[in-house]
């Protein structure tokens, strides 16, 4: 691949808009190098974050069915959540592992990053793939999560993803990173 001619805009000046528990909504003033035109850029300024494919020595994919407000549906999902100030992606992927669905690992492997919206958000998702899973717990949610643990066979992940039943975005990007993985790593799950 050649290199770009392309370069960041420069920012101009930052203005809080607003601040959340999650997010700061961020309004940056940026110049175009190519026009030199000032346009106004909105950002969601918040900490990244992490999902984790939890697997059982027995080929179970770990999901959660939880509601998601935005959608205002109930969605099934891999573990995941922010990553808390100080803390590992590694550690807070076996920590939200533990939290969402009782269960630890005895191998947590990195698959990737990605940028889950790289024109209104500034954070990076890792994503964890979690060998050898077991449940030590129960789960314990925080006040504004509703779920449900749900064992789903690694060999039906393709027809729940193909149904529509697995939709989020960044689930996704987890089940397209773990196949590059296993690509890299035949004859292991």
């Amino acid at each position: 691949m050649s290199p770009s001619r392309l370069t960041p805009w420069p920012v101009l000046a930052t203005t809080v808009e607003g601040d959340y528990p999650v997010f700061r909504l961020l309004r940056e003033r940026a110049r175009s190098p190519r026009t030199g035109a000032c346009l106004d850029f909105f950002v969601l300024e918040t900490r990244d974050w992490v999902t984790v494919l939890p697997l059982t020595e027995d080929e179970q994919v770990v999901l959660v069915r939880q509601y998601r407000h935005g959608v205002k549906q109930l969605t099934l999902e891999i573990p995941g959540g922010l990553i808390d100030p100080g803390e590992t992606p590694a550690a807070a992927a076996l920590r939200e592992l533990q939290e969402e669905t009782g269960y630890t690992a005895r191998e947590v492997i990195p698959l990737g990053r990605v940028q889950p919206q790289p024109a209104i958000q500034n954070n990076i998702c890792h994503t964890f793939l979690a060998r050898g899973v077991t449940r030590v717990a129960a789960p314990t949610p925080d006040d504004g999560e509703d779920m449900e643990v749900v064992t789903v066979p690694l060999t039906e992940l393709e027809d729940r993803v193909r149904s529509g039943e697995i939709a989020h975005g960044l689930v996704l990007a987890a089940l397209y990173r773990f196949e590059l993985w296993r690509r890299d790593h035949p004859g292991t799950p």
